[in-house]
């Protein structure tokens, strides 16, 4: 699969790119007729994920989420598009049929879990939030790729390692904003709590190691296998994977991908297996 050249990219794609590189990315080996929805959709998942980053309260996070919930349900229902960047070309993906609306509804509901004050109370839970949130978009990505079934499951699987990663790597910046994502009764263990790591991030090494290690058990064991078509929304795993595997042994992930990253994902994608 030929990747899209920079030079032909729409503005959702630039959007897709300059928010989420590393999704971008893997969508490159999407087929040409798939791209634009899948930036698109990848689009509106950075929307949903700042919603708590760009708001002063909870309470305005969760106004922000229900605000692309109507922006889906009308284009599910025939209503014209909200005037927006992402919003429009979102529309017409659900107009066009191309994106599943109870799967975008699910992502929005998903994200709840960053407005909750008290945190992420379990370990189960925090298991269910990443399969919700970066597992959803993976569904979210396979169905709109012509995954079904058994193979959407695993994308899900897959997408959640990928979560996984994105939080654990994130967890200096999400400190800066304020947040903790870390599973409060992991951080108990380990004489933790969300204030503490958000006053000094470097203090959670220990529990970012322990669950990166068994984040890439879980990993290093997933086979999904998708339609040829949709490896694009299995791509993730590839990087998941290099990720937990650098937090686990302690060391930090740079904030751009170097050359090897994106090598691996580049092998995945035209061999047609991660």
């Amino acid at each position: 699969m030929k990747p899209v050249m920079p030079s032909t990219l729409s503005p959702i794609g630039a959007f897709a790119r300059a928010h989420d590189p590393d999704r971008f990315l893997c969508a490159l080996f999407a087929p040409p007729d798939r791209r634009e929805a899948l930036f698109t959709l990848i689009a509106y998942n950075h929307e949903l994920a700042r919603a708590r980053e760009a708001a002063r309260t909870p309470m305005i996070a969760l106004i922000r989420l229900q605000w692309w919930r109507d922006a889906v349900e009308e284009a599910a229902t025939g209503k014209p598009p909200r005037r927006h960047e992402v919003a429009e070309p979102l529309h017409a993906a659900i107009a066009a049929g191309l994106l599943d609306p109870p799967d975008l509804q699910a992502m929005a509901d998903a994200r709840e879990a960053e407005a909750e004050e008290e945190g992420i109370p379990t370990e189960s839970a925090f298991a269910a939030y990443l399969r919700a949130s970066a597992g959803g978009f993976a569904v979210a990505a396979g169905r709109l790729l012509g995954a079904a079934g058994p193979a959407l499951a695993a994308l899900q699987e897959a997408g959640a390692a990928y979560g996984l990663a994105g939080i654990l790597r994130s967890t200096v910046s999400l400190a800066g904003q304020g947040r903790c994502l870390l599973p409060a009764d992991r951080l108990a263990a380990a004489g933790l709590s969300a204030e503490a790591v958000i006053a000094e991030p470097a203090t959670a090494a220990p529990v970012i190691a322990g669950l990166a290690g068994q984040g890439l058990d879980r990993a290093r064991s997933l086979r999904p296998r998708p339609p040829r078509g949709a490896i694009a929304a299995a791509l993730p795993l590839v990087l998941a994977r290099r990720d937990l595997r650098r937090l686990a042994r302690g060391r930090p992930i740079p904030p751009t991908r170097g050359l090897s990253d994106r090598l691996a994902v580049t092998a995945g994608g035209l061999l047609g297996r991660v």
